[in-house]
């Protein structure tokens, strides 16, 4: 679809560009931290943004790789943040995801090992599979901890309270291989306030991933399998047709393109648009699916072009 609006790779589009792809469009795609909000502050004009695309029709699905919680909370922020308009069903976590491929697709018979919080438990547990309990005594280790039986599945995803014990325990499970080793995704790291970063799940799945010798199926952006629960649970959905709106390249942009849908790179988060600019000019052709179609300053840039609509059919 770029090519039909005679748009070269990561170009940055405004006015009339934007109210050309609003109307080409009918399923968009967002990331939420760095797209609709940062933190517990909602991106200026997001919300209207989100409101307007819903009002004119559009289908419109939020995709994060942040498994700490469950989606009921996600739904109580958008409310909080003002996105008064967000339903349970728009919203796809790699939590939910995970929960999702254990059981319809790989139909996990047993218990999963859960490194990650309560959050991706919830969710794993409002699908009906079963986690392990952890009770050890504080001063177990991994010489004298109990290890639980029929353990079919590692899933590894966001942890602040990761022990050496959970890692071994987790490296011992693996030692079977029809264990599964899954991972809520493969961010490596996450901004903070100040310009401190806070290790993701991808930093722990490859600690895991070193100590197992395997390697981790990864459910989150960039795999495929998100949009497939997308595909699976809305009809008709047409790559085509479709739009992914995110700031992080090496997730949200390859996520896109994995998926044969368009992209738009928003710069209130991670990625900027020289790093993208950077990848465009690779020599390396793998470093091109990286690139986005489409840039814009922040999604409020849509807002012009509704009030265009807005106009055109009053």
């Amino acid at each position: 679809m770029a090519g039909a609006f005679g748009f070269k790779g990561c170009q940055k589009i405004r006015g009339p560009q934007i109210r050309n792809l609003l109307e080409a469009k009918d399923f968009f795609l967002f990331d939420c931290d760095g797209v609709i909000w940062n933190g517990e502050k909602a991106i200026s004009g997001a919300a209207k943004v989100v409101s307007s695309l819903i009002r004119q029709g559009k289908n419109v699905v939020f995709v994060t790789n942040n498994c700490t919680r469950p989606r009921e909370n996600y739904v109580s922020k958008f409310y909080r943040l003002g996105f008064t308009d967000v339903m349970l069903e728009q919203i796809f976590s790699s939590s939910y995801c995970s929960a999702l491929y254990l059981r319809d697709v790989v139909k996990v018979r047993g218990q999963v090992f859960v490194i990650g919080c309560d959050g991706l438990c919830r969710e794993l547990q409002e699908a009906g599979i079963p986690c392990v309990e952890e009770a050890d005594d504080p001063d177990a280790t991994i010489y004298n901890c109990a290890l639980a039986p029929d353990v079919k599945a590692v899933l590894v995803g966001h942890d602040d309270k990761l022990t050496f014990l959970k890692l071994a325990k987790a490296s011992c499970y693996l030692k079977d291989p029809e264990c599964l080793f899954l991972a809520t995704d493969n961010d490596p790291w996450h901004p903070l306030s100040g310009g401190r970063i806070l290790p993701g799940s991808g930093s722990l799945t490859a600690a895991l991933e070193v100590a197992s010798g395997r390697k981790a199926t990864v459910i989150g952006k960039p795999s495929r399998f998100m949009f497939e629960c997308i595909s699976s649970q809305f009809r008709g959905v047409d790559p085509a047709q479709c739009l992914m709106v995110g700031d992080r390249l090496e997730t949200d942009m390859l996520f896109g393109s994995n998926c044969g849908l368009d992209t738009m790179l928003t710069l209130t988060g991670v990625s900027q648009i020289e790093e993208a600019q950077e990848y465009r000019n690779s020599e390396l052709t793998t470093n091109h699916s990286l690139v986005p179609d489409y840039v814009v300053d922040t999604i409020a840039d849509f807002l012009p072009a509704f009030e265009e609509l807005d106009e055109q059919s009053n």
